[in-house]
């Protein structure tokens, strides 16, 4: 009975022993075996065998937010690292602080546990140093105004130097830059006269603008103007054209009905001498006007044709009866009347011949013997 209870004591402890040596590692994560005090291998997610008193894990420390803490299991995973504000000197010895956050990543975990002591410190004292070591290489303006800059710089950096330590930096970000309270108020002032100036540039601009669009306005409204007043001119000098060509082309054609109906109506010449002194006597008319004729010797010619046709229509009329008795001026005007000689080429508008030929002339002394 002693014996199966010692066998049985004994057997538990062999399974006891035995469970000590079961891991089972989470995803993301791994376990660094050493056997014997030397590393061994590392153990991958999932169920591993351990052989107790022989393979034991690595401890590794890793900081979570301000605390450093010690475990068996290396994450995989990208960590997240920040740090407290640092003092800085720039290039124009300006005082600042800066605070930053640093993305890595444990890519060989062999390595992070055996070519460097303390991973995180390690990280966090070469971010501080590296990150001073380029801020006093810049000025204010520059560190104010190149963080992209800084970031690559500082990313470049620390990614070289973790690179022995298994460590893959991604990324690293300046999280504040905090400069003296004295230089915060003169940045104050200097960005509200930079803004006053530049309003003040704006409004001259838009005044520039205002003006030079009011004057193309002036501009175009001036040329629009003197475009329509051309136009109306243009338009009233064709009106007072066809007007013209109208008022012409009626008297032409009253001119020409008139010239007709003489033509039709076989006027005589003595008819149209008439009409001819009648439109003289019209042409004449008014106070302090006298009117010579151009052709005054075929109007003359005229009033001799007319008194000879008068004479001779009132010679049939009435019977014959002894020659009254002639006065010397009477005969004097007879003879003057007979005398005149009227050219034969005098006409009157439409070409007809303003006198009828020429009688011959007779001497005044056969006129008193009739």
């Amino acid at each position: 009975m002693e014996v199966v209870t010692i066998f049985g004591v004994f057997a538990v402890i062999l399974v006891g022993i035995a469970a000590t040596g079961i891991r089972i590692v989470p995803q993301a994560k791994v376990m660094v075996v050493e056997r014997l005090g030397k590393f061994y291998k590392t153990a991958s997610s999932g169920l591993n065998f351990l052989i107790p008193f022989v393979d034991s894990p690595r401890a590794i420390e890793m900081r979570t937010g301000n605390r450093f803490m010690r475990s068996n299991l290396v994450d995989l995973r990208e960590q997240v690292m920040g740090f407290d504000t640092v003092q800085v000197i720039t290039h124009d010895n300006v005082n600042m602080e800066v605070g930053s956050v640093i993305y890595y990543q444990i890519v060989e975990p062999a390595k992070a546990l055996y070519q460097v002591e303390n991973l995180a410190l390690a990280i966090e004292q070469l971010t501080m140093t590296n990150l001073r070591n380029i801020m006093g290489g810049l000025t204010l303006d520059q560190t104010l105004t190149s963080r992209e800059t800084v970031n690559t710089k500082l990313r470049m950096v620390l990614d070289e130097a973790t690179e022995k330590w298994g460590v893959k930096v991604t990324r690293v970000e300046l999280r504040e830059i905090e400069p003296p309270q004295a230089i915060k108020a003169a940045m104050a002032k200097q960005m509200t006269a930079e803004r006053e100036r530049r309003a003040e540039v704006t409004k001259a601009e838009g005044d520039k603008a205002a003006a030079i669009l009011q004057a193309e306005g002036e501009k175009i409204s001036r040329i629009l103007r003197a475009e329509a007043e051309r136009d109306a001119e243009i338009a009233r000098a064709e009106g007072h054209k066809r007007a013209t060509m109208l008022q012409a082309e009626g008297k032409a054609e009253a001119t020409r009905l008139v010239f007709e109906a003489i033509h039709n109506g076989r006027a005589t010449p003595e008819v149209l001498a008439l009409r001819y002194m009648e439109t003289l006597q019209e042409l004449g008319k008014g106070d302090n006007k006298m009117f010579v004729p151009y052709e005054a010797t075929a109007t003359l010619g005229a009033v001799a044709s007319l008194k000879e046709v008068f004479t001779q229509t009132a010679d049939t009329a009435r019977p014959a009866a002894p020659a009254p008795a002639r006065s010397a001026a009477s005969l004097n005007s007879q003879g003057i009347a007979r005398n005149v000689v009227v050219p034969e080429h005098a006409t009157l508008p439409g070409g007809t011949p303003a006198v009828p030929p020429r009688r011959q002339q007779r001497p005044v002394q056969d006129a008193q013997d009739d």
